[in-house]
């Protein structure tokens, strides 16, 4: 009877299969690689490089951690997720939050641009087709409640929670790909309007559009970032515009001037119509519709 030997490999258990192969991708692609060599965190080396723990904080993110200190836990605990991140060994949650609280502004400014790297190498927006079809962007804030000791976290207004305090994070998407061109954290109380105009210059950069390609690039902005000096700004950057009005009573004035209600053919009770009145106060021509609704009691209320 012939004999069988059965070599015994050692392995290692995972419950995050799936996040290993997200893992061992983006290891092939190197896209972790411009965080590493942009981000230069002034911090003494001594088992692990900054940016090798600023790679533990990712995949504890990845892997579902609500704070720092379950880096021990989900990544430090689970060698198979580390060598798929191409790490050999994961640093301790302690020494991950030094090297985070290390980082300077200048450090922040070199994330941004190591973002920007890996969007323009990675991204389907950034290869978008100009000739082929429009550009959309849409901008917006949105709250983001946190602890009181978190960096910008001020009281302010945040949907559904009184008296908390927290920050607004501003994004850039190109909602084609549903993807993320830029995002700035600011404190709680920032306004789209005082920001509104970094955040396309950022988006810009990162899409490095031209001329050419600012006319061919929509931008797409609740009412609340449509104020006459932000509108003829875009205007005269080039780019087309979809936003509401900023002023309610001038709404409601140039809704006054329309002589044809159309009904939309999706909505009942909803109706459109072109405003015939000039829109002499901006730097280019613009086209504006106001959107009326009929109300419960029957009068109609007007949309923007």
């Amino acid at each position: 009877m012939a004999e069988i030997s059965i070599n015994q490999t050692n392995g290692h258990y995972t419950p995050r299969a799936a996040l290993l192969a997200l893992g061992v991708k983006m290891e092939q692609l190197g896209m972790f690689t411009p965080v590493i060599e942009k981000v230069q965190i002034q911090q003494k080396q001594v088992k692990d490089s900054p940016g090798e723990k600023l790679l533990d904080a990712l995949v504890a993110i990845l892997a579902g951690a609500h704070g720092l200190v379950e880096s021990n836990k989900r990544v430090r605990s689970d060698p198979a997720l580390q060598r798929a991140f191409g790490r050999k060994r994961c640093a301790e949650q302690s020494v991950i939050s030094e090297t985070l609280n290390a980082a300077s502004e200048a450090n922040v400014h070199e994330m941004h641009q190591a973002m920007q790297a890996i969007y323009q190498r990675h991204s389907q927006g950034y290869q978008h087709d100009y000739e082929q079809d429009w550009q959309l962007l849409d901008i917006d804030l949105s709250g983001q409640p946190c602890g009181k000791k978190a960096q910008f976290a001020t009281k302010a207004y945040f949907a559904k929670q009184r008296n908390r305090r927290g920050r607004q994070l501003g994004r850039v998407l190109a909602s084609w790909y549903q993807e993320v061109v830029v995002d700035r954290l600011y404190d709680g109380k920032t306004t789209l309007p005082v920001v509104l105009q970094d955040l396309i210059t950022a988006a810009a950069g990162t899409l490095q559009l031209d001329e050419a390609k600012k006319q061919r690039t929509i931008l797409r902005i609740d009412g609340h970032g449509g104020s006459r000096a932000d509108v003829n700004w875009m205007l005269a950057e080039g780019y087309q515009i979809h936003t509401k009005e900023y002023s309610g009573p001038r709404a409601v004035k140039l809704a006054q001037s329309v002589t044809t209600w159309h009904e939309d053919p999706n909505i009942p009770g909803r109706q459109v119509g072109w405003v015939p009145t000039p829109a002499q106060e901006y730097v280019r021509p613009v086209r504006r519709i106001a959107v009326r609704t009929r109300k419960k009691n029957g009068h109609w209320g007007l949309v923007f």
